[in-house]
């Protein structure tokens, strides 16, 4: 099996090749929905214009077709280290340059674009001998995304308490002046967790921004003070990975997930295992907080890529739908409310508009062959990804087998050479 992306922005033949939102309609042809239709979809401005049953919209532009594929509401990721993204194999410690930043949060948020995130959320950390200049350097990335994905900048601060934390607080307040949308942190890491989650919503009320913080939620009384001082806080809070929920015992994780689900605060769980905003020291956390009771309870719960290729671990593919196929495959949700966490949820969780595949909503859209959401997250091998109303990204694979395989199926043959 062969597999082929889009190239970079900018390269001959990349991504930049396809019409602006602006350019005229663009009409997704005979495209399957997750309630079984099969639709036209009209595109234009940006936003779905018509949904009409297949073979009813004429095409006004530029036409694709999507025979085969399923047809969803873009995934996003709520919960990525773009800036550490892909430095598993460098030969000892990883580049901390400004370009060198740069160029791994590029690709890493072009990694998760083809995989169909149309918008991610990744955290950074600022302070120490580095300062500001990894934000800065994601920021240029984001700057250079613009028109193929969207990409939010978190301002993660190591300490925020004592005689320490001065330092820390004034460089939070630089940090979202020069562009940092979303106030982050760990408050597991500070030696006042409290008094750190005191500083991260004063600062994010003088500025309107949200906030996500790092936590293993493993301390329930300290999990429900956060949610006593976080209730009602807009534009929105969430927290993640609480994987430490998941060793509760499940009438205390109930009582938990009651209180977060009260003050509305959001869960980022990453199935794939803990990222390096913990600094576990090498030990890895083998199950995610736990989706059923929490969305049970009220909770809302977006699933996140988390660790890329980097010091928490050496693998990683960026992928929203593995993400998604992992809670089904523990049990923790059904195929289609997995997706929802790296879909609705997670959109809901990064303050973005709702995407439904209805005239009016934003054209934020994945195609991917096959006919069910189970089967897509099991093989989501080709992926057509749709931004703003143009195809930004494609991914194609092609399975072949030796004429020698003697069976009663029509497989597909390689060809004579």
């Amino acid at each position: 099996m062969s597999e082929t992306s889009s190239p970079q922005p900018g390269k001959p033949g990349g991504a930049g090749r396809y019409a602006r939102p602006d350019s005229g309609a663009l009409v997704l042809c005979g495209a399957r929905l997750a309630d079984g239709r099969t639709v036209d979809v009209r595109l234009g401005g940006g936003r779905i214009e018509a949904v009409g049953t297949a073979g009813s919209l004429a095409p006004q532009g530029a036409r694709v077709d999507l025979a085969g594929y399923l047809l969803l509401p873009a995934p996003a990721e709520p919960h990525a280290h773009c800036d550490t993204a892909l430095t598993a194999d460098a030969d000892g410690p990883a580049s901390d340059s400004a370009e060198d930043i740069q160029r791994r949060t590029t690709e890493a948020a072009l990694l998760q674009l083809g995989h169909g995130a149309t918008a991610s959320r990744s955290h950074v950390r600022i302070g120490g001998v580095q300062g500001l200049r990894a934000l800065e350097a994601v920021l240029q990335a984001r700057r250079a995304l613009r028109g193929l994905a969207d990409l939010a900048a978190v301002a993660v601060p190591r300490v925020l308490t004592g005689a320490a934390g001065a330092n820390g607080l004034a460089m939070l307040r630089d940090a979202v002046k020069m562009g940092a949308t979303v106030i982050g942190g760990c408050p597991d890491l500070d030696p006042d967790p409290a008094g750190y989650v005191e500083a991260v919503l004063e600062v994010a009320g003088e500025h309107g921004c949200p906030v996500d913080l790092h936590t293993d939620g493993a301390d329930p009384a300290r999990l429900g003070r956060f949610a006593a001082m976080c209730g009602g806080l807009r534009p929105g809070v969430a927290i993640g990975p609480c994987a430490g929920m998941a060793r509760m015992p499940r009438s205390v994780a109930a009582r938990v997930a009651e209180q977060l689900a009260a003050a509305d605060v959001a869960v980022v769980c990453l199935p794939q295992g803990d990222c390096t905003g913990l600094e576990r020291n090498g030990t890895r956390v083998s199950r995610p907080a736990p989706v059923r009771l929490l969305r049970a309870a009220g909770v809302r719960v977006a699933a996140g890529s988390g660790a890329l290729r980097d010091a928490a671990n050496p693998v990683g593919r960026g992928d929203p739908l593995e993400a998604a196929y992992l809670l089904a495959s523990l049990g923790e949700a059904t195929p289609e409310a997995a997706y929802e966490t790296v879909s609705s949820a997670a959109r809901a969780t990064l303050g973005l508009p709702e995407v439904r595949v209805e005239a009016g909503f934003p054209a934020e859209l994945l195609a991917v062959r096959g006919e069910r959401i189970a089967g897509v997250l099991s093989l989501a091998y080709s992926r057509i990804v749709v931004h703003r109303g143009r195809v930004v990204a494609r991914t194609s694979a092609v399975r072949e087998y030796c004429d020698s395989v003697d069976v009663a199926l029509e497989l597909p043959r390689q060809s004579q050479r």
